[in-house]
């Protein structure tokens, strides 16, 4: 990656990062920790790797993103309204009455939402049906998966992952969001999911793991992933929940959590500071 690439990607992460704790925080309440830990992947596949158009969004051949961690919807949000698939002015109607901006992604609701998510363990499945469904009618696309940590206790994702690499879905490329929390606290305590790596490796899938806010390891491991042909990938992310807002960052109860939007106005504040 050029380093102009790479200041380019960086500057836009801290643009979707601010956004997105603006929008949680004039909403005063949201999922921030689990949206925060995201937005690097976010931007690298929505600025750099994904052929999607806000001109005609349900376009059949188009690659797809299933956020299978629908909570981390604001931060999906911030992004497709920087694209244009909305107004930017929307992502302050996030979760209010008639908005169409629920808290967790909605299909229906949403320009640019390719699943709607939130029942966690279901995107998966939902993944492997699009990535089957493309390979039936002759469509060479991606299909983008982002799970959660946390989601990873579910039963559902790993009869996901037998389906994937039965058929060898070799267009699916997925994210482990390792935040290493989720909403009953540290994942290691409630039910620990490592080594993680090793597991998506048994079920037969590609895998590799990065640091999930290094654009330049995500980079080289997605293009490693795109030169797989014979089985799914999975790219599991070490990351931090609520990277970059100083009163969520580390915090165990910030998976949904009550923010001040002063308090979201100094972070944001914070934020340009670095960036500077």
């Amino acid at each position: 990656m050029k380093k102009t690439e790479l200041k380019t990607l960086e500057a836009k992460a801290c643009e979707i990062r601010k956004r997105t704790i603006d929008e949680i925080g004039f909403l005063g309440v949201g999922h921030i920790g689990g949206a925060l830990s995201v937005v690097e992947v976010l931007t690298l596949l929505y600025y750099k790797y994904m052929e999607v158009s806000p001109d005609s969004p349900g376009k059949k051949d188009r690659d797809r993103l299933v956020l299978s961690k629908g909570h981390a919807g604001p931060a999906l949000y911030s992004v497709l309204a920087d694209r244009g698939f909305f107004p930017q002015e929307w992502l302050h109607t996030l979760n209010r009455g008639g908005t169409r901006l629920p808290s967790h992604c909605d299909m229906n609701r949403t320009p640019g939402i390719d699943m709607t998510t939130g029942s966690l363990g279901q995107g998966l499945s939902a993944a492997v049906g699009m990535a089957l469904g493309n390979r039936l009618d002759g469509i060479d696309r991606y299909v983008y998966l982002i799970v959660g940590d946390g989601e990873s206790h579910e039963g559902q994702i790993w009869e996901g992952a037998m389906a994937a690499a039965h058929y060898r879905l070799n267009r699916l490329i997925a994210f482990t969001d390792n935040n290493r929390m989720g909403i009953d606290g540290y994942t290691s305590e409630t039910m620990n999911i490592e080594d993680i790596a090793a597991k998506w490796s048994a079920f037969g899938w590609y895998v590799q793991r990065v640091d999930g806010h290094d654009f330049e390891a995500m980079e080289a491991a997605v293009d490693l992933a795109r030169k797989e042909l014979r089985r799914p990938s999975m790219i599991v992310l070490d990351t931090i929940k609520g990277k970059g807002a100083f009163f969520a960052e580390g915090d165990t109860g910030n998976h949904n959590m009550q923010v001040d939007y002063g308090t979201a106005l100094e972070a944001c504040r914070r934020l340009s500071t670095i960036e500077q």
